[in-house]
Parts: structure tokens; C-alpha cells; sequence
């Protein structure tokens, strides 16, 4: 029965993941709630693997439905969109660049200090406000397709990215903010940054992983990993096709809301002494 609970909180840690990975509210700050709210009965190394894994399900999701506009080998394509596809490729790489390197570096310090209730409350709610000023101002929108992404402004989106770094600040979050501000439309900016998440994303994991116990885990560990990552991809799956059309139609002034209110919430158990 204990078995059986794990699972179901499991499945619910993947949907969790799949849902706010994408949407610009921040997982880290849904995922401190779910895990105070309904903690799995695990060891800290474990959970931290099983975070990682689940986010890798969720990259998952963007490569089987990007695939072929991110496959350069495509016997579909000419020539030309080969070259195209290389090229969405390399701004890909330089937009991840600043936040690998400075991850890289900060990454122990990130976890061990910044990582706290409050951190991620201010990041939540101050990122809440700057959606719902950055749809309240006019702005020309000058990139509708990644052919006019240019090289310097995707270096722009990563330096935004970077900034991602700070826990409830949410990386979708920063790169889509960054990507507008910078004059891309709400689906390029969207779609780049669910691109942008494949290197980072696996790189980040990647490092956790290397430091990870993972021949001590059990058998009952090891399945609780294989469903949070099968239901962390199905669920993204589908977010990625709703949020992609509802950008479509509607701005992000709604996140922006939302992020307040689940920053304002945050805040006051920490106050309380919940976290």
C-alpha cells in the first residue's frame, strides 16, 4: 500500500512538472508547494535525481513534437531548409551559452542559498509584475519567424535565461519575457524557448546526474522514476499544443497574474512557518 502511494504522488510530481515546465509560473515554485504539501517519503538524493528525471521527460516532449523542424537531416527538407535548421541550431547553442557557463559555476551556491522560500516568492511575484507591464506597453514586433532571429538577439534571449538561474523565476519565464522585450512575437519567442531548453536542460541534468548515488537506488525508487517520466512527457505534451495556441489568441498578462497570487501565497506560509 505505501507502494501504491509513492506512485500516485509520483504521477502527480509528473504532472505537476509537465504542466509548469512550459508555461512561464515557474516549477520550482509549484514544486516546493507540491513537496511540502504531499512530501514522497524518499532520501533527499533520491528526490533530487527524481526532479531531474522528470525534466527529462519533459524535454522529451519537445523533441518528439519538434522534430522534424529540429531535425538538419530531414530527407524532407531542400537544401535551403537544411541550412535553415543548422542555422536555428547555432542560435540555440549561443543563446545557451551564458546561462551553462554561469550555471556551471554557481550552481551548488544557487541550491544551497538561494533556494528558499522567500527567494523564490520575490522572483515569482517581481517577474509577475514585469508580464503583466511588458503586455501593458506598446511594442513592435519585428522577428515572426527564427529566419529573422538574428545571431545578437538571440544572445540577448540567453543572457535573460541566465537570470533563470534565481529560483521562482521560472527559465520559460525569463527566456519568453526577454524574447518579447526584445521584439519576437509571443509563438517564436515560446517556441525558441522550448528549444533553448534542450541543451541547457540536458546539461543541467546531465551534472546532477554525474553526482547522483544512482546504484543505491531500489527497485521501487527506480519505478517511481520511470512513471514521473512518463507522465512528466505525456502531460507536456499536451501543455506545449494548448499554451501554443491559447499564445495564439491571448497575451501572457494571465501568468503574470497568477504569478503574483502563487507568489503572494508562497510568502505567506513562509511566514507562517509552513516551508
Amino acid at each position: 500500500m505505501e507502494t501504491i502511494f509513492e506512485v500516485l504522488k509520483s504521477i502527480f510530481q509528473g504532472i505537476v512538472q509537465g504542466i509548469t515546465e512550459w508555461l512561464p509560473i515557474s516549477s520550482t515554485g509549484h514544486m516546493l508547494l507540491v513537496d511540502k504539501l504531499i512530501p514522497m517519503q524518499v532520501s533527499k538524493e533520491f528526490f533530487d535525481v527524481f526532479k531531474v528525471v522528470i525534466q527529462l521527460g519533459s524535454i522529451l516532449a519537445v523533441v518528439v513534437l519538434y522534430f522534424n523542424k529540429l531535425n538538419p537531416f530531414s530527407s524532407k527538407k531542400s537544401d535551403a531548409q537544411k541550412r535553415d535548421t543548422w542555422s536555428l541550431w547555432g542560435k540555440v547553442l549561443i543563446a545557451s551559452i551564458p546561462a551553462a557557463v554561469v550555471g556551471f559555476i554557481i550552481d551548488d551556491w544557487v541550491d544551497t542559498v538561494l533556494s528558499t522560500p522567500i527567494v523564490i516568492a520575490i522572483a515569482l511575484i517581481v517577474y509577475g509584475v514585469l508580464f503583466i507591464w511588458m503586455e501593458s506597453v506598446s511594442r513592435r514586433v519585428r522577428i515572426d519567424s527564427f529566419k529573422k532571429l538574428d545571431w545578437r538577439t538571440a544572445l540577448g534571449i540567453g543572457v535573460f535565461q541566465m537570470l533563470a538561474l534565481i529560483p521562482g523565476t521560472s527559465r520559460s519565464g525569463s527566456t519568453i519575457l526577454g524574447a518579447v522585450c526584445l521584439g519576437t512575437s509571443r509563438p517564436i519567442a515560446a517556441e525558441f524557448s522550448f528549444f533553448m531548453a534542450i541543451p541547457v536542460m540536458i546539461g543541467a541534468s546531465g551534472l546532477k546526474l554525474v553526482k547522483a548515488p544512482l546504484s543505491a537506488f531500489t527497485s521501487t525508487e527506480w519505478l517511481l522514476l520511470l512513471v514521473g517520466f512518463v507522465v512528466a512527457f505525456a502531460v507536456s505534451v499536451l501543455v506545449i499544443r494548448l499554451f501554443m495556441n491559447y499564445i495564439r489568441r491571448h497575451d501572457f498578462k494571465a501568468f503574470g497574474v497568477y504569478r503574483i497570487v502563487l507568489g503572494a501565497v508562497v510568502l505567506l506560509l513562509a511566514c507562517l512557518g509552513v516551508f
